[in-house]
């Protein structure tokens, strides 16, 4: 029987239909999944007691998302940012709702509550609590718009906390099959954040394709493998990088290393990490990001730059 060969362009065209583009987050599951993979990974940990204070923080996001009800963008504005190629519900445009400071109360005074906290979290709940609504206003929109020089970094993981909390129950009311994709590959399609980290997936219907995770709405959207996540390059450009095993199990240790790459570009001098759920199915964007902070360090003393910030770790690009 004869077979018709498949051109180039068609080849293309049958792939963006048979890959899913979009995966919109679980606001029941997804901080709840991430504060269980926090306390797995601070387990002999060298910042052990920091990943299990991130875990409680994620824990109040958790919390605070249960009960949280956030109204739908109307559909005459979701079809006006779809003709302008615009994110729905801009980090940057978006009407925040005054909820979000109700919201943001909530974790602080979660967080207050905890004994033992890391040194200046006390100190950074105080200042947050005592802030006019202008100066929690005025930082949030400096951490959305990565305006770095005017974050406090100490307050950041906070204010970015109750962020998250809104922009992910904003996010998880759409149709991801509905979700436009934008002329910037590299952004979010729903809020235009820039992902923490991207992750390849194992199981089916994503299994072996590569998906950024965003850093404010918790979206997922598909990019090809062996391509910056920042300036597009591709091919010989693209090179990963891992830390070498220290102690402990040989292949229990080969694998934890194998599921956290840090992609880098020559092109760009830019990286950001990349996961494989196929050598570790526990793998979080956000949380495996932290907890792999030496490769940061790695890299910058290589002289790359950290492509974007972690939501719980406000660090400079340039680390």
């Amino acid at each position: 029987m004869a077979q018709r060969v498949l051109e180039p362009g068609e080849i293309e065209t049958l792939a963006q239909r048979s890959i899913p583009r979009i995966r919109l987050p679980d606001r029941s599951f997804v901080f709840a999944r991430r504060a269980a993979r926090l306390r797995e990974l601070a387990e002999g940990a060298a910042i052990g007691e920091y990943l299990h204070f991130l875990a409680v923080l994620v824990d109040a996001q958790h919390a605070a998302s249960a009960h949280l009800s956030e109204p739908r963008p109307t559909a005459a504005h979701i079809e006006t940012a779809g003709e302008y190629h615009m994110p729905p519900i801009h980090a940057s445009t978006w009407p925040r709702s005054p909820r979000w400071h109700e919201t943001l109360e909530t974790i602080c005074a979660a967080m207050h509550a905890q004994p033992g906290s890391p040194a200046g979290v006390g100190a950074s709940i105080v200042k947050i609590r005592g802030a006019t609504p202008a100066w929690i206003e005025a930082q949030a929109i400096s951490i959305l718009q990565a305006e770095n020089d005017s974050v406090d970094v100490l307050c950041a993981p906070f204010i970015m906390a109750a962020l998250q909390v809104h922009w992910a129950a904003l996010a998880s009311q759409f149709v991801a099959d509905k979700v436009k994709a934008l002329d910037v590959p590299g952004l979010c399609p729903l809020c235009g954040t820039l992902p923490v980290a991207s992750m390849v997936y194992a199981k089916s219907p994503y299994e072996g394709y590569r998906y950024l995770h965003c850093a404010l709405c918790a979206t997922e959207w598909h990019m090809v493998r062996v391509q910056c996540t920042q300036c597009g390059a591709s091919g010989k450009d693209i090179s990963y990088h891992t830390l070498e095993r220290t102690a402990g199990d040989k292949k229990a240790a080969e694998e934890i290393v194998a599921a956290v790459r840090a992609e880098t570009c020559e092109q760009c001098h830019g990286y950001r990490k990349i996961l494989y759920q196929e050598k570790d199915t526990g793998v979080e964007p956000v949380a495996d990001d932290v907890a792999s902070i030496a490769l940061d360090l790695l890299l910058g003393e290589q002289g790359y730059r950290r492509a974007g910030s972690n939501p719980l770790l406000w660090l400079p690009t340039a680390i």
